[in-house]
């Protein structure tokens, strides 16, 4: 009899101990407002999402390329790399709902790099410049199949080198904006671009354009640059292609096969390039050749080569224009937005 005694007074202590701080604790607790916070890693083209929520009894994601979800914390493949606004939306057992975004950036492509995060708010663009500081890849080289230099003694650009040592300070002064629709848009400072002598000359003979500057002869014994006046091109548009072999006129003894009507080429296979269709849209160097290769893009840099004609007798038919390519710049230009 005792032992029971003993053992219903445990019994009733146990529930004084637990179950009255228990329904305590259920008559003090307070339902938290309904609220959602995104939480993700990237991996690749790989999104790993979870759903930081209160009070949400159902999830519904939208991954910003046309996919949705809505299991609590799913993982998303990305087709294609780029910028996207994942949103997610939480609802509660009453049907209200809450919002909440992310922007992403998934393994993005160069067009990306190029044109900018189109999703943040106030996109305008990106705009790019030359940079005067310049890279030890930043050079003066023949348009030949391997880049050889132009000047042997002049292995890569000095800072401030068409500043300091062509005189031509203006070069540094345009940007150049890409858009994410393919627009593209080119400001000047003084109404002037730089560009080679040779096209600047071809350009004032015609009356398109004036020389207003000349520059180069004190570094490389004759001036090869020049400053002429501009317009830019409205509703320019511009063509990345990741992928291609790029041929362009150039000197007989730089070539690698020959075009019709015999005229000497070389062809860059597998490269980047960057061009401006119909128009005389152009970046960095203005000359008879626009279509440039992009050897290098990162976010906030890329170098590319642009092509230059330095001398008359490179001008090889009129009608059409054939002018071939005698050398070309290797240049880095920085992102300033």
């Amino acid at each position: 009899m005792r032992r029971v005694i003993y053992y219903l007074s445990s019994v009733f202590l146990y529930l004084l101990v637990f179950l009255f701080p228990a329904c305590s604790d259920d008559g003090s607790k307070t339902d938290l407002p309904l609220s959602a916070v995104i939480f993700h890693s990237i991996d690749g083209k790989q999104v790993a999402f979870t759903a930081l929520t209160h009070s949400a009894v159902s999830w519904e994601w939208d991954f910003g390329d046309g996919n949705v979800s809505t299991e609590k914390d799913p993982v998303h493949v990305y087709e294609e790399g780029g910028y996207y606004i994942a949103t997610l939306t939480a609802k509660d057992n009453a049907a209200n709902s809450v919002s909440t975004k992310v922007n992403l950036a998934v393994s993005l492509t160069p067009y990306a790099l190029l044109t900018g995060d189109h999703t943040a708010e106030g996109y305008d663009g990106k705009t790019w410049k030359l940079t005067m500081s310049h890279t030890v890849n930043d050079k003066l080289v023949n348009s030949d199949a391997n880049f050889s230099l132009l000047a042997p003694n002049i292995p890569s650009l000095p800072a401030g080198a068409f500043s300091v040592y062509v005189g031509l300070p203006e070069a540094y002064n345009d940007e150049f904006t890409f858009y994410y629709d393919g627009r593209y848009s080119h400001k000047t400072t003084d109404g002037t671009s730089f560009g080679g002598i040779v096209y600047a000359t071809v350009l004032q003979q015609m009356g398109l354009s004036e020389i207003t500057k000349v520059g180069g002869k004190a570094a490389l014994g004759q001036d090869i640059f020049a400053l002429t006046t501009y317009t830019p091109a409205e509703n320019a548009i511009f063509v990345l292609n990741e992928n291609e072999n790029f041929t362009i006129p150039t000197a007989p003894d730089f070539a690698t096969g020959t075009q019709p009507p015999g005229i000497p080429v070389v062809t860059y296979p597998g490269v980047m390039t960057l061009d401006f269709p119909d128009s005389d849209a152009f970046i960095g160097i203005r000359d008879f050749h626009r279509k440039v290769i992009v050897q290098e893009i990162t976010s906030s840099s890329m170098r590319l080569v642009m092509f230059m004609t330095l001398d008359p007798r490179a001008i090889v038919n009129q009608n059409p224009l054939i002018a071939l390519s005698t050398s070309a710049a290797i240049l880095t230009f920085e992102a300033v937005n």
